[in-house]
């Protein structure tokens, strides 16, 4: 422990062979205030900070938490001295497409960096790119926001109109006010390259073949390891988890009750969707198959002519598409016919989505390509006939966001407008948590709220909650401090 003047600091790290934990965890005391920062070796980390009554309680509080450390592995270490470990980007090729055609794209919008994420609603197309930008745009192509997070983007997730974001920093990031904050922070061991979040349970797939289930709270509920490693796909419902990795499909229960069933697919899952009755896997060996999720049982098989690297489907699975290695899509009929195969005119689709006779692709090229999937176009595709498409140019002024790391960035106010929603920091259990002091909601529920910004006491003004299954609220709209 090193002593300047009243502040002293104690820096900790655990690392495993292996694979496993690579994580570190400093505490620093200076006078009444406590702060904790922690995460993965080498990365800036998450940091908390907690001001006491006296110097004393301060003191024993930071050596409670270094003890807890000590007893779960972590040693005394020099910072800087352990090299962090590397973050797997997924690694792809991208050949040229054998289509005889070009797919109609309406527009495109090059966000400068290869992408994965992608995400459709009613107002907004979403795109993340290995870079942390995550920009919003309208169906025609406008360019509306950027959020600028702090590691490379691996998808984006929809629950309701909530919009999460899996980064390389092991955190899950809530964009859906101007305030992005980390709703989860994943344990530094698990190196993210999937997620899905259903009613506030976030699960997660990573390299080692792992799920892991997560509350709202950030707290661990369950996890597995299937057969397989290096698992792209977890797709989530009320009856299962569909966990996708190298060898095939494995449905879990959601209470973590054990194994449902386990199907070999024809390849490495390589991507995954949902309909209601069926999950879908991309694999490597050229197919996208259609899975029951009651059973398992293949029902369809898509034969493409490349690696599938993505695919979705149009409402109720009437049609499916699918992106392969070679800079091509496809689109089939409910039961394997293949209707129509067309070159993107860039890169190879990482990620897709339908909606409303649009084809949205995000590319190795970092491109958001919209596609006109309709029956007309397509067909005046085929013929050699096709719009020219909208290049979509990044605007000087255009509003951007980014987390707020600490109570200080946060906007303030000194009295709630008419309408919103007050929310506290409480200290409960040795947590702190949030709960709501305005009239009219359960004050016993907790908020899924920023962590860097929690300090005991402090109150927080909210345009709106709203509860989800499992007995919590979301914040919905911009947070400001209140004084």
């Amino acid at each position: 422990m090193s002593t300047a003047s009243a502040v002293s600091t104690t820096y900790l790290e655990l690392s495993q062979e292996g694979g496993g934990a690579h994580k570190f965890y400093e505490v620093t005391v200076d006078g009444l205030v406590v702060t904790v920062r922690y995460g993965r070796i080498g990365a800036a980390g998450q940091t908390q900070t907690t001001t006491f009554p006296t110097a004393e309680k301060a003191k024993a509080a930071a050596a409670k938490k270094v003890g807890e450390k000590v007893r779960k592995g972590y040693a005394p270490a020099v910072q800087g001295q352990r090299a962090p470990r590397a973050v797997t980007r997924r690694q792809v090729t991208s050949a040229p497409s054998t289509a005889r055609a070009v797919a109609p794209v309406l527009w495109r919008f090059r966000t400068g960096s290869a992408a994965f994420g992608i995400h459709v609603d009613d107002d907004r197309a979403w795109v993340g790119n290995q870079s942390g930008d995550v920009y919003t745009l309208d169906h025609e192509g406008a360019l509306l926001a950027r959020f600028s997070l702090p590691d490379g983007v691996k998808c984006l997730v929809a629950d309701d109109f909530w919009i999460y974001a899996g980064c390389d920093d092991g955190k899950v990031y809530d964009l859906s006010s101007k305030l992005p904050f980390a709703a989860y922070d994943i344990a530094a061991d698990v190196d993210i390259f999937w997620l899905d979040i259903h009613e506030g349970i976030l699960n997660v797939s990573d390299r080692a073949g792992r799920l892991t289930v997560i509350d709202h709270e950030d707290e661990h509920q369950w996890a597995r390891r299937s057969q397989g490693e290096h698992a792209w796909m977890v797709r989530a419902d009320d009856r299962a988890v569909y966990h996708g990795h190298h060898r095939g499909v494995t449905a879990y229960a959601p209470d973590g009750g054990g194994e449902l069933w386990h199907t070999a697919t024809k390849g490495s899952v390589l991507f995954g969707w949902q309909e209601d009755d069926a999950v879908y896997a991309g694999t490597g060996h050229r197919v996208v198959q259609r899975l029951s999720k009651a059973t398992g049982t293949i029902e369809a098989t898509y034969a493409c002519d490349s690696a599938v690297y993505s695919c979705a489907t149009s409402p109720g699975g009437r049609f499916v598409f699918a992106g392969d290695s070679a800079s091509s899509v496809y689109c089939f009929d409910h039961n394997g016919t293949r209707l129509w195969k067309l070159g993107t005119g860039g890169g190879s689709a990482l990620s897709m989505q339908y909606r409303d006779e649009r084809l949205y692709l995000v590319t190795t090229d970092g491109s958001l390509v919209c596609v006109d999937a309709s029956e007309a176009a397509i067909s005046a595709a085929q013929q050699g006939t096709v719009p020219v498409a909208r290049d979509v140019k990044l605007a000087a002024a255009l509003p951007t966001y980014a987390p707020a790391t600490a109570v200080a960035a946060v906007t303030t106010v000194t009295q709630a407008p008419a309408g919103a929603v007050v929310v506290q920091c409480v200290q409960e259990g040795g947590r702190m948590r949030v709960h709501v002091v305005s009239e009219g909601y359960d004050t016993s529920w907790n908020v899924q709220f920023p962590r860097a910004i929690r300090e005991p006491g402090a109150r927080y003004v909210v345009d709106a909650l709203h509860p989800a299954a499992g007995g919590f609220y979301r914040v919905r709209g911009d947070i400001r401090r209140l004084l």
